[in-house]
C-alpha cells in the first residue's frame, strides 16, 4: 500500500474516549484528530470506546462501545476492529477488563490485522503477572510504542520482549500550544492542571508556596481540574476539601485557588498559555509519561517537576527545575529563583520553546502514520520498521 494522504489505511482506535474525563481518552482524540486533519478528513478513523456500562451519547467516530468484562462486546469489539487495515490500541492496566486489565489479550487474540499498542506505564517493578501480561501484550503486537527513551530502556531491560518491535515516539501537544504568554496579570501565575488525586503532590506544593509569601508581587498557584472519578467515587469530595483545609490552615487563601473544572482543549491551552510557571509536585517516582509535562514545553513553560522519570528526560536539557519528591523546601527554593531571579525563567522558556516545536501533535501522529504504513506494507519485516537512534542508540521513528 503506497503511504499516501489520498491513500492511508483505516485505523481502528482502542482507548477510553471522550465524553470520559481522564488523559487516555485525550491522548486518543488528539492522535485521532491530528491523523483526520492531515489526511483532510475523518474517514476510515473508527473508535472502539472501552466503558464499564454503555453510554447514551457518543461521538460519531464511535463505532462501538466495549464493556469491560462482557465477552460477547469483546467479541463484536473485535469484530469492528477487523474492518479496518490496522488498529492503534492504548495500554493503562486500569482502562481494560479484568485483573491487571488481563481482557486486552483476550481482545489482541481476535484481532486479525496489524496491531500497534502504545503503552502508557511500564513499571520497573511489575507483579509477576503485571511483567507476563505486559510481554505477552508485546508479543501479540505487530509494533509497541513507548513515549519516553526512559519507558524504552525500562522495558527492553527489565521485560522480556522483542526490542526491535520498540519505537519510541513522544506524547503530542496542542501546536496551538506555542506562542507568548497570553496577558500577563499583576501577579505571575503557577499553574498544575489534570485530574486531581493523592498521587498528584498537591499537598508538597501547597506547602511550598507557604515559604513564598513574601515575594513581591504575591504569586498566585492555580490547581486546575476535578477530582479523579475513582477519588470521587471512592472518597467524594473529601480529598479536595483536605486540600483545601490545608491551605487555609496555611494562611494561603490569597495564594491558592481551586478550580475544579475539567476544561475541554482550547479552554485549556488557553489557561496554561496564561501561565507563567507550570508545576508538577507528582508523587510517583514511576511515571514514564507525562501529557502535563508535555503540554507545559510545548507552551514553552518553564516547569518546576519532582525528578520522576520522564520529568529527568524531559527537563535534563535546562528547561526546566528537578526537585526531590515530598521535598517542600526544595520546591520552593527553584520557585523562588524563577519567581525573582531575572533570566532563569527566559533561558528556561527558551530551551523549552525549541524542544516544543518536536511535540506538536500532527509531527506525532506522522510518525504513527508511518509505523502502520509500514507494517501493513511489509508484514514479513515486522522487525525491520525504520527507525533512527538517539545518541545511546535507542530507537526511534522517522
Amino acid at each position: 500500500m503506497t503511504n499516501t494522504k489520498a491513500n492511508r489505511p483505516s485505523i481502528g482506535f482502542v482507548s477510553t474516549y471522550p465524553p470520559t474525563a481522564c488523559g487516555l481518552a485525550t491522548f486518543t482524540a488528539s492522535l485521532r484528530g491530528a491523523m483526520a486533519a492531515s489526511r483532510g478528513s475523518e474517514e476510515g478513523l473508527g473508535v472502539v470506546n472501552l466503558v464499564e456500562g454503555q453510554l447514551t451519547s457518543a461521538r460519531p467516530e464511535v463505532e462501538y462501545q466495549h464493556v469491560n468484562g462482557d465477552a460477547a462486546s469483546l467479541r463484536m469489539a473485535a469484530a469492528a476492529l477487523n474492518r479496518h487495515d490496522a488498529v492503534i490500541l492504548q495500554h493503562e492496566y486500569g482502562i481494560y477488563g479484568g485483573p491487571d486489565g488481563e481482557e486486552i489479550l483476550d481482545l489482541m487474540v481476535e484481532v486479525e490485522i496489524p496491531t500497534i499498542v502504545t503503552l502508557h506505564t511500564v513499571l520497573s517493578n511489575p507483579t509477576p503477572r503485571q511483567k507476563e501480561i505486559l510481554e505477552r501484550i508485546v508479543d501479540l503486537a505487530w509494533g509497541t510504542v513507548v513515549m519516553s527513551y526512559t519507558a524504552l530502556r525500562r522495558l527492553t531491560d527489565r521485560y522480556e520482549v522483542d526490542s526491535h518491535k520498540v519505537q519510541m515516539v513522544p506524547h503530542g501537544a496542542r501546536a496551538s500550544l506555542a506562542g507568548p504568554t497570553f496577558t500577563r496579570s499583576a501577579r505571575p501565575v503557577v499553574l498544575t492542571w489534570g485530574l486531581i488525586g493523592p498521587g498528584k503532590g498537591l499537598e508538597t506544593a501547597i506547602e511550598a508556596f507557604a515559604a513564598l509569601r513574601d515575594i513581591r508581587p504575591l504569586p498566585r498557584y492555580l490547581i486546575l481540574g476535578r477530582t479523579h472519578p475513582k477519588v470521587q467515587a471512592a472518597q467524594g469530595d473529601a480529598y479536595l476539601e483536605g486540600l483545601k483545609a490545608k491551605a487555609h490552615a496555611l494562611g494561603l487563601e490569597d495564594v491558592v485557588e481551586f478550580d475544579g473544572r475539567y476544561l475541554d482543549t482550547d479552554a485549556l491551552v488557553s489557561t496554561i498559555r496564561r501561565a507563567d510557571i507550570a508545576l508538577l509536585p507528582y508523587v510517583s517516582t514511576e511515571q514514564v509519561t507525562s501529557g502535563v509535562l508535555v503540554e507545559a514545553i510545548a507552551a514553552g513553560k518553564p516547569v518546576v517537576a519532582t525528578d520522576f522519570p520522564h520529568a529527568v528526560e524531559m527537563l535534563g536539557t535546562g528547561a526546566g527545575a528537578l526537585v526531590p519528591h515530598s521535598d517542600p523546601d526544595a520546591m520552593a527554593g527553584s520557585l523562588r529563583a524563577l519567581l525573582t531571579e531575572p533570566g532563569v525563567a527566559v533561558r528556561m522558556a527558551q530551551v523549552a520553546t525549541s524542544i516544543g516545536a518536536t511535540l506538536h501533535w500532527p509531527v506525532v501522529a506522522e510518525q504513527y502514520e508511518s509505523i502502520v504504513s509500514t507494517l501493513i506494507d511489509r508484514p514479513a519485516a515486522v522487525a525491520a520498521l525504520p527507525v533512527r537512534r538517539s545518541p545511546d542508540g535507542l530507537a526511534r521513528v522517522g
